[in-house]
């Protein structure tokens, strides 16, 4: 909803300059209608005619809060916002919430818990689901309360309260918690299922029942007693006001969920520290015991988080919308990846006709409305993005004059849009503690949508004012404002009243919501992850641009885990997350019971595929780390489309030229003269990006810098170093293969070289290798590395049929960029080590795998025989002297290529385990 263009001049200014700076709180005036902010200001009162914050009918909607939250800012665009943002007038509960393993709603009698495990696809095969069914619902005996209400929460947990007068209830619930912890006064605790459960296992105050094929086990104080009558299961607390349940991955797995059952969790905290060219975040959990002394509890990773840690990890597993999810017995873990990096521009290079650039330049800077119109905040800031790119371009080429150009138009509509009382301004909402640019759009007022997306644009168009323009950027000028919308997107203060922590960002799932309500029955959704990645990118230039290192390093560590989160999530680069049955290799939009390839506005599958692209810039590098995944992204977008992109060309040009620079070149040469740009686009960013590409190489992500602002390219094995020193003084930059850049203050520099070797090799994204002897290391790679920790990984069950010869939910382990010689004669080899327990006829199986180009398309595929196991507990050496029981392709020299070994349980009905870490766990490729 677009608000009015007209407001009346603020008649009140605040005589007391707020002495705020940085990110902190600021004090909140008392009757004041504009605030100042440097050279800025915002008002506290909506525009004439403006909307906030309303329910679907229209109606002004207030956070659904208890009072001991009624202070706290609300993290809406979250998991569980619903319970918070009543959008529906008739729903005062909440709507599913997506918290993996386990799915909610809230009702007027307690708590629904589901585990979804079996995907449908849904909307003529655009949609897969695990979409929430109640296995059963959490209460009290008697309670029917009229509404439930956000009583507290933390960086991935929340505490939902209910009350109908005489019975309260609180349960504790989060993303990665296979426990619901509750609390309740008034009434017995009363679980009601959704049919008759079996029950497995009766220890009186500790039960083991199966509803709907899922195993759960619930938890009465001790001495109480749980009774069973059809679908009711009540218990007296005696005395006590607490109990818990949890879903288990088996029946076998109670012993162990039985210790944590009274370990209450209390609160959640992400930590994160970005140095060296190495991000590291540590998720903790606080604990209380309810019973004895044990604060221990149990946590189950994603996909995201569990290929990035060397933390160890039990053998169980959980389904769930991102793939499997593993299980680590402890209140915390730590995830360590690579930065990646972010240039303000591509570097200089000799591809670049100047002359033909300095034309498409001045087209841009000479236009009669460089802004296209524009007057609301997301198409504004469209138009913001559009002319940052150029800036450094124009530059990088001796056009100093373009530069200033482009630099004065930036300045002016940022500042209208930071000064009040214009026709565009920001405004803050005490009651939802929220900033919302008016005029607004796409439900960013009235849904508080999308505030990550709109206010990325500014932020980076403001850090590379910033670059050029310090004194523009001070918190005196121009600054506060910048940082007073970071306050609004991405708040790093947990103690700020006056904005909430990261609102949009949600750390254990691994990337931002768009919906600030949440009030769809396939929870919240992400559709432009690109654009919640450009908040990010915008993030480390402005810090690195203003010496701010807590924001720079705040961008690194959502660029990172987001970067991962949209690899695995979005574009499904392992091929491990999206089900069989859904057959797209990308979704346009993340739900949080699973994803669409679909888009808000269209079904044109140039937009579906490039809406998680948009908008190209020195923060996309990131993309091409999967070079794969691009190529598998662009030809079934041309598939879909029948034919090369039309409408959005130049931004699908932009990512294939992350994989394929020379695929992307011939294709801007075929059809650059007869299409008009992207509206964030321009042909001469486009140009640019196409071309410096082409000559210097894609995006090397195997080598990382010592600083966030750099970055490498490779072709022909010849890699570019680039980086850029927003410093004052020359400082030189460190890469992970050994070379080093010397960087003048305030100024990009470019290098070449073959590198050096690794001072710190990280196995997880390992360079091109040319040994022939990978370990299996839990995490799913395969690494020539010889100190990787000993561990050991489940092998899913065959859920009793018989899978000979066709991987079944395999545990995967892969190495990519390999190089080697076919040695003649030579022939696939591998030792593991397996056990199947006491179970009988279980048969574990190996499928070795080679892409020799690294294309994405296996060239070669060799199926071993399984290996019978015996019902004995102990290790069993499973090796390919077993012979072989299917063999498909042919082999040829490795170059950049893939080896993939997949481990699967060919027969039986339970699960087993694979040795990983040593040397009794490897596989010998026949290549030199």
């Amino acid at each position: 909803m677009q608000a009015s263009l007209s407001r009346p001049v603020a008649a009140t200014v605040l005589a007391i300059a707020l002495a705020a700076v940085g990110l902190g709180p600021a004090a909140s005036p008392a009757a004041a209608a504009t605030i100042p902010a440097g050279s800025g200001s915002y008002t506290d009162s909506r525009p004439a005619g403006a909307s906030g914050p309303t329910t679907n009918t229209g109606a002004p909607v207030t956070p659904k809060l208890t009072a001991a939250a009624k202070d706290k800012p609300v993290p809406t665009n979250d998991w569980w916002s619903s319970l918070a943002y009543q959008r529906y007038g008739d729903n005062p509960y909440s709507t599913p919430m997506y918290g993996h393993p386990l799915t909610y709603q809230a009702t007027s009698g307690g708590l629904e818990v589901g585990y979804p495990t079996t995907p449908v696809v849904v909307g003529e095969g655009r949609q897969y689901e695990y979409a929430h069914k109640a296995d059963l619902t959490v209460g009290l005996n008697g309670l029917n309360s009229p509404d439930t209400k956000a009583d507290d929460w933390s960086d991935w947990t929340v505490t939902p309260y209910w009350s109908d007068g005489t019975r309260t209830l609180r349960t504790t619930i989060g993303h990665g918690m296979p426990f619901v912890y509750a609390k309740g006064s008034g009434g017995d605790a009363r679980i009601t299922t959704a049919g008759t459960p079996t029950v497995f296992a009766d220890n009186g105050n500790v039960l083991g029942i199966t509803v709907a094929g899922h195993h759960y086990a619930l938890f009465a104080p001790t001495g109480s007693d749980w009774a069973v009558s059809g679908s009711t299961i009540t218990a007296g607390l005696g005395g006590k006001d607490y109990f818990s349940l949890a879903v288990l991955p088996s029946t076998e797995a109670l012993a162990t969920y039985r210790k944590y059952a009274f370990s209450f969790v209390t609160g959640s905290k992400v930590a994160w520290e970005s140095a060296g060219g190495t991000v590291k975040a540590t998720y903790s959990l606080t604990t209380e015991a309810k019973e004895g002394t044990e604060r221990g509890t149990l946590q189950a990773l994603y996909r995201h988080q569990w290929l990035h840690t060397s933390d160890a990890l039990t053998p169980y597993t959980y389904v769930s919308p991102r793939g499997t999810m593993k299980v680590r017995e402890s209140a915390s873990f730590t995830t360590s990846q690579k930065n990646q990096g972010v240039l303000p521009a591509l570097p200089a290079s000799s591809g670049v006709d100047k002359v033909r650039l300095t034309g498409y330049l001045n087209e841009v800077a000479n236009a009669s409305d460089p802004f296209s119109g524009a007057s609301d905040t997301y198409w504004t800031g469209k138009a913001l993005g559009r002319l940052a790119q150029l800036v450094p371009v124009a530059d990088q080429i001796g056009q100093p004059g373009i530069r200033d150009k482009l630099l004065g138009l930036m300045k002016g509509r940022l500042q209208e849009w930071f000064t009040a009382g214009g026709a565009a301004e920001f405004s803050y909402d005490k009651t939802w503690k929220t900033l919302t640019g008016y005029p607004a759009s796409y439900g960013s007022d009235t849904e508080l949508n999308d505030h990550h997306f709109h206010y990325s644009y500014y932020v980076y168009a403001a850090a590379i004012v910033a670059q050029y323009d310090q004194a523009w950027a001070a918190d005196s000028a121009w600054g506060t404002m910048v940082k007073t919308l970071v306050r609004d997107a991405a708040n790093p203060s947990r103690t700020d009243a006056a904005y909430p922590f990261l609102r949009g960002f949600d750390v254990y799932a691994g990337h931002s919501w768009a919906s600030g309500h949440q009030g769809f029955a396939a929870g919240n959704n992400q559709e432009s992850s690109s654009e919640s990645v450009n908040l990010s990118a915008g993030l480390v230039l402005w810090g690195a641009a203003t010496g701010d290192t807590g924001l720079r390093d705040l961008g690194s560590y959502l660029l990172t885990t987001e970067s991962e989160a949209i690899t695995q999530y979005w574009f499904d680069a392992d091929q491990q997350v999206f089900p069989g049955s859904f057959g797209h290799d990308t979704v346009g939009m993340v739900w949080g019971s699973g994803g669409a390839y679909s888009t808000w506005w269209t079904a044109n599958p140039e937009e579906i595929h490039g809406i998680n692209v948009l908008p190209v810039t020195g923060g996309s590098l990131h993309l091409a780390r999967e070079k794969a995944a691009i190529r598998r992204n662009i030809a079934e977008m041309e598939r879909e489309n029948g034919g090369p992109a039309v409408e959005w060309r130049d931004l699908l040009w932009e990512f294939e030229s992350l994989a394929d620079p020379a695929a992307a070149k011939a294709k801007w040469d075929a059809g650059n003269a007869g299409y008009g740009p992207e509206q964030g686009e321009s042909k001469a960013h486009t140009y640019h990006w196409i071309a410096t590409l082409d000559s210097l190489g894609a995006p090397d992500l195997t080598v990382s810098g010592n600083i966030p602002t750099s970055a490498v390219f490779t072709k022909n094995g010849v890699r570019t170093y680039s980086a850029h020193n927003h410093g004052s003084t020359a400082r030189t930059v460190t890469f992970s293969d050994g070379a080093t850049l010397s960087v003048p203050a305030r100024s990009t520099a470019t290098g070449t070289g073959a590198g050096g070797g690794d001072p710190d090799p990280d196995p997880e994204e390992p360079g091109p290798s040319t040994g022939n002897t990978f370990r299996l290391k839990t995490g799913g790679t395969l690494t020539t590395a010889t100190d990787s920790a000993a561990g050991a990984d489940t092998l899913a069950s065959a859920d009793g049929v018989n899978r000979d010869g066709t991987p079944y939910r395999p545990t995967v382990y892969e190495i990519k960029k390999v190089d080697g010689t076919l040695a003649p004669g030579a022939s696939t080899a591998f030792r593991l080590r397996v056990d199947a327990g006491t179970k009988v006829g279980l048969a574990p199986q190996v499928r070795v795998s080679y892409d020799v180009t690294g294309d994405g398309t296996f060239d070669r595929t060799e199926t071993f025989r399984y290996f019978a196991t015996d019902p004995v507990t102990g290790w069993e050496e499973y090796t390919q002297a077993v012979g072989t029981t299917a063999v498909t392709g042919s082999l040829a020299d490795l170059r950049g290529g893939t080896v993939r070994l997949e481990i699967w349980s060919a027969l039986g009905n339970g699960t087993s385990q694979v040795q990983t870490g040593t040397d009794a766990a490897v596989v010998k490729i026949p290549y030199v």
